[in-house]
């Protein structure tokens, strides 16, 4: 924690010096408050997703609709989180007048405005199909994903989420039913 004007505050987790707006890939996890498991659960290492699961789903489905700059790639909604790749293009407007920024180059989403939007629509559907009890976590993680190893790797760790759940220790063992094919547990 940083101290500013005799308060603490929580320092961004924000890549310092880094333009948000820049055209790039990132990989983004977003978590719910408390890491609550409300987006269903894991069975046979796939997940089933709840209503509020669905509704996350869908929101994410449609984060590429609200801008022709912003594009999604792979994702993965997990119990109490979600992890998505974000795709800010570029895409330049032209304009008779040189030199000049075009309305459409002043309102360049940035990866903060896309996450705040995300969540935003998903908590009001969420709330509206009768759960709220159901909120985001304040911050989000992103990661700035810097070439095609890179990208692949982010890609196979999101497609393999499901299956690496029950080995993540902060995991609620409530969230964890055991694969059909596993031997049984000794006591």
């Amino acid at each position: 924690m940083a101290l500013y004007k005799n308060q603490y505050r929580v320092e961004s987790s924000r890549l310092a010096g880094w333009d948000y707006s820049s055209s790039t890939w990132y990989f983004v996890t977003i978590c719910t408050h408390d890491r609550a498991c409300l987006f269903g659960l894991i069975e046979d290492d796939q997940m089933r997703l709840s209503m509020a699961g669905e509704i996350v789903a869908d929101q994410w489905s449609c984060i590429a609709a609200d801008s022709p700059h912003v594009s999604t790639d792979q994702f993965v909604i997990m119990p109490n989180h979600l992890h998505g790749i974000v795709i800010l293009i570029e895409a330049p407007m032209e304009t008779h007048l040189r030199g000049l920024s075009t309305p459409e180059d002043l309102h360049r989403p940035t990866l903060g405005s896309i996450i705040r939007q995300f969540k935003s629509r998903s908590t009001s559907r969420i709330w509206a199909a009768g759960h709220r009890e159901f909120g985001w976590q304040a911050r989000y993680h992103d990661r700035i994903i810097r070439g095609d190893r890179a990208l692949a790797a982010i890609r196979k760790y999101i497609v393999n989420n499901p299956s690496k759940w029950a080995l993540d220790k902060e995991t609620p063992r409530i969230w964890v039913k055991p694969r059909r094919d596993a031997p049984p547990a000794r006591g």
